[in-house]
C-alpha cells in the first residue's frame, strides 16, 4: 500500500459524507497495519492559534508527525482532516515533508472537502492514491439505510425507513444512531415506532424543495418547506427559489443549451443547467412571471409583516408555486 492518501468529498459535505470520509480514512490507515493515529485538524482560513511563523501552530504540529514516524519502529498513521483549509505556504511545506515518505513507517491520509491544495493535489497524484466520496442523496441514504438495517438483523418496514429518512435525511450518521436504539425493540419497526421516538427535521438542500414543486408534489413540497423552517431563515428560501425562476426563465428564452449556459456563466454539462434545459418547457412564460412576482411579493412581506404570519405565507406560497412550475396557474 502507498504511503499517500486523499479522500475528498463534496464541498458542502454533511454530516453524512463527512462521517464517510473519515470512516474510510481510517479504514486505509488500519489496513496499512498501523500502530496507532496521530490526527491533525486544520483550523478554517482566518481561524485557529495565533503564531510567529508560517506555520499556524495547529499544522505547525503535523511536522514532527511527518519527520519521526514510529518511535517503536512499526507504522504510524497520520490523519489530516479539513485539508483544504490549509494555506498555500503551508500546503508546499506539508507536501515538502510528505514526499520524503518511505512505505512501511508513515502512512498520511488527507480528507478534504472538495479540492485538495495545489502543491498537495500534485503530490498525490504523482505518488498516492485519491479516493473520492459522492454526494450523499436521500436515495443513497435509503440504500445505506436498508443494508444498516440487515447489518443489525432488524426488520424495517418500508413504511418504517421512509418515516426515518423524512426525520434524518440523508444523515447517515444519524441514521445509524436511530437505528441502534430501534434495535431493542421486538418484531418488526414499524412507522409508528419512529414516528413515537423521534421529532427530528433534516436539514437538507433547499433544492429537494423546488424538485417536489417542480413534481407537482404539493404535500411533499410543504413538508420540505416544514424542514428548512427548522434550520433556515426563510428569506434565504425565497432567494434560493428566485435563483431558480431565474434560471428557468433563462432556459425558456434561450435557444439553445450552448447559449443558455453561457447566459448563466456554467457548462452546458453542469448539472443545473442540464436540469434546468430539460424542464424548460414544463411552465409557462406567463406562469413564470406569476411566480417571480409572488416571490417578490412575499419578501417585501417577510421584511413588513408580522412574524406569525410568514409560515401561513410561504405555504399558500408553495401550493402556487407547485401549480406554477407544472404550467397549471390558471
Amino acid at each position: 500500500m502507498k504511503p499517500l492518501h486523499a479522500i475528498t468529498g463534496p464541498r458542502d459535505a454533511g454530516p453524512g459524507e463527512r462521517q464517510e470520509m473519515l470512516a474510510r480514512a481510517r479504514s486505509l490507515i488500519e489496513q496499512a497495519g498501523a500502530d496507532g493515529i496521530d490526527r491533525f485538524d486544520v483550523p478554517g482560513r482566518g481561524a485557529g492559534e495565533e503564531g510567529d511563523g508560517t506555520l499556524r501552530p495547529e499544522v505547525e504540529r503535523i511536522v514532527p508527525a511527518l519527520q519521526s514516524g514510529s518511535l517503536f519502529g512499526g507504522l504510524r498513521g497520520v490523519l489530516v482532516v479539513d485539508a483544504q483549509n490549509l494555506q498555500a505556504a503551508e500546503a508546499d511545506v506539508v507536501a515538502t515533508l510528505a514526499s520524503g515518505l518511505l512505505a512501511g513507517s508513515t502512512i498520511v491520509v488527507f480528507v478534504s472537502e472538495g479540492a485538495l491544495p495545489s502543491a498537495i493535489g500534485k503530490l498525490v497524484k504523482a505518488e498516492g492514491e485519491a479516493h473520492a466520496v459522492k454526494k450523499m442523496r436521500e436515495r443513497d441514504a435509503g440504500q445505506w439505510l436498508a443494508q444498516a438495517a440487515r447489518d443489525r438483523r432488524m426488520r424495517l418496514g418500508s413504511d418504517a425507513a421512509e418515516a426515518l429518512l423524512q426525520r434524518f435525511g440523508s444523515d447517515v450518521a444519524a441514521l445509524g444512531q436511530a437505528l441502534d436504539q430501534l434495535s431493542a425493540a421486538e418484531g418488526p419497526i414499524t412507522a409508528v415506532d419512529v414516528a413515537s421516538r423521534f421529532r427530528n427535521r433534516p436539514d437538507e438542500p433547499m433544492w429537494h424543495y423546488a424538485d417536489a414543486m417542480a413534481a407537482g408534489e404539493t404535500g411533499e413540497a410543504l413538508r420540505r418547506l416544514a424542514d428548512f423552517l427548522t434550520h433556515g431563515h426563510p428569506l434565504q428560501l425565497l432567494a434560493f427559489v428566485e435563483s431558480d425562476l431565474r434560471r428557468r426563465s433563462l432556459a425558456a428564452a434561450a435557444s439553445s443549451i450552448d447559449e443558455f449556459a453561457a447566459w448563466t456563466g456554467a457548462k452546458p454539462d453542469h448539472y443545473p443547467v442540464k436540469k434546468a434545459w430539460q424542464a424548460r418547457t414544463a411552465t409557462t412564460d406567463d406562469d413564470l412571471r406569476r411566480a417571480l412576482d409572488a416571490v417578490a411579493r412575499a419578501d417585501i412581506a417577510l421584511k413588513t409583516e408580522p412574524e406569525a404570519t410568514h409560515r401561513v405565507m410561504l405555504e399558500r406560497l408553495t401550493v402556487a408555486l407547485s401549480r406554477w412550475y407544472r404550467g397549471r396557474g390558471r
